[in-house]
């Protein structure tokens, strides 16, 4: 209930403050599973993404964004706690794992599960090589991925900037991948690596980005000018 309530008050400033223009929408299935796999350029990502699609979308976020402190970490907190996002600690392990298993219910019960396979945002604007969390739900569950291109997130909203800048939102979703020939294969490091390739190609393709085969979280550690 919380969700389509702030779907209808918090969406609705936000639609006529940013104008979302949006492409590709028809492939996202009107019922069924599917996963949104989704570029990262900015924070406001997760807020523009399910804006813009008709049914609920469950999603993974950075386990910071439930650590926040200030007015600011508030409203994140809140706002990703009341659409039901999933934190996920990026350093892997259990966490990580339990966020996986989360998705796989979430898809398992007909929903649309979002995520990021890049596992963090951009540090510079370019697709980075994409974790293969998002290869084994779709090999476990079946579902079609659907890949969806942040297109100027970045620029209205760059690292560092509190409140995007008042622009039109620019999003991209494209028609949905099948990897239904590999079922049973989940566990094999080789296809689930294909499959995550495919999956950012896809990305790449739609949004324009240059690609890095390299983590994003590796050229954080390493700092600016890496």
């Amino acid at each position: 209930m919380i969700y389509w309530v702030l779907k209808a008050t918090l969406g609705s400033l936000l639609w006529a403050v940013w104008r979302p223009q949006v492409e590709g929408l028809e492939h996202v299935p009107e019922g069924g599973p599917a996963i949104l796999a989704s570029n990262h350029l900015a924070v406001t990502d997760s807020f523009f993404m399910p804006l813009v699609v008709k049914r609920r979308v469950t999603f993974i976020a950075k386990e910071e964004y439930f650590t926040g402190t200030g007015f600011k970490g508030w409203f994140v907190r809140t706002f990703m706690n009341a659409v039901g996002a999933i934190p996920v600690d990026r350093a892997g392990g259990d966490a990580a794992t339990a966020s996986l298993d989360t998705g796989k219910r979430v898809l398992g019960e007909g929903r649309l599960f979002g995520i990021y396979p890049e596992g963090t945002r951009s540090p510079d604007g370019r697709l980075y090589r994409g974790k293969t969390g998002v290869a084994r739900l779709a090999l476990q569950t079946g579902s079609p991925v659907v890949p969806v291109a942040m297109l100027n997130t970045g620029e209205l909203q760059p690292i560092g900037r509190r409140i995007p800048r008042i622009g039109r939102v620019k999003i991209k979703f494209g028609p949905p991948l099948d990897f239904n020939r590999y079922r049973g294969l989940v566990g094999d490091r080789f296809i689930e690596r294909a499959v995550t390739d495919e999956v950012m190609d896809a990305l790449r393709a739609l949004s324009g980005q240059d690609y890095v085969d390299e983590y994003a979280a590796k050229v954080k550690e390493r700092g600016p000018g890496s």
